[in-house]
């Protein structure tokens, strides 16, 4: 799902902006939810891109973990982006590794998208509008004005993610999924299919990436 993201999102203007067939997302997410292999590369880009999106607002809790909702939303409240990245990177410690595995593979799609901006229409501030609401939400609900102002906080914050992610994960970042590609050309899988993750209600119980072991040398550095 995420490799073919990363492979045709580049060139497919309003990637995670335009929405794919609410019936088709429907059908695919009834047939992963049921452990089915699915073949997303004979579907619509939109439509992977849809269901990646309701994957992540289906994590219980948020990926970026709601328990640490205040503190994400104060990070882009202080001063120089030397000290945001700092904060960022020890928030991103206290999250479960799975999450942190995913949210490198994430922000290198995202990385990629925005690297051609000028031929998706989608910036870095553009993704955060679309991708930001499926990445972190507070635990409880609050009223509508209150709401609005957090969504605006976190879209800035993944702004930021999105432009800093090299730095904010390392510079492997750009190169992820090379070897993943290699080894699904080898076994012969359409992006993936759906070994990068099942829905399973949400849970982040399988981030297979094609390959045993695929920490790379940052995160393997970080104290999980």
């Amino acid at each position: 799902m995420l490799s073919l993201l990363y492979q045709e999102g580049p060139s497919t203007e309003g990637i995670f902006r335009r929405s794919g067939s609410a019936k088709t997302c429907k059908e695919l997410k009834e047939k992963l939810d049921s452990g089915a292999e699915v073949d997303l590369a004979c579907e619509s880009i939109f439509v992977t891109a849809s269901l990646f999106k309701d994957f992540l607002r289906n994590i219980p809790g948020s990926i970026l973990s709601s328990q640490l909702c205040d503190k994400w939303v104060s990070v882009m409240d202080q001063g120089n982006n030397e000290e945001k990245i700092k904060s960022i990177q020890r928030l991103i410690e206290q999250l479960p590794r799975a999450n942190v595995v995913l949210l490198r593979y994430i922000f290198g799609v995202l990385h990629g998208i925005e690297m051609r901006s000028e031929e998706n229409q989608m910036n870095a501030f553009n993704l955060a509008i679309c991708i930001a609401p499926s990445l972190l939400w507070p635990p409880v609900s609050s009223a509508p004005d209150i709401e609005s102002e957090f969504t605006k906080k976190i879209s800035s914050l993944v702004q930021f993610l999105t432009e800093n992610c090299c730095r904010i994960f390392g510079e492997e970042i750009t190169s992820l999924f090379g070897e993943i590609l290699m080894t699904c050309k080898r076994e012969n899988s359409s992006g993936l299919k759906a070994s990068i993750l099942h829905y399973q209600k949400g849970e982040i119980s399988k981030v297979s990436m094609g390959h045993p072991d695929f920490a790379t040398s940052t995160e393997k550095s970080w104290n999980w």
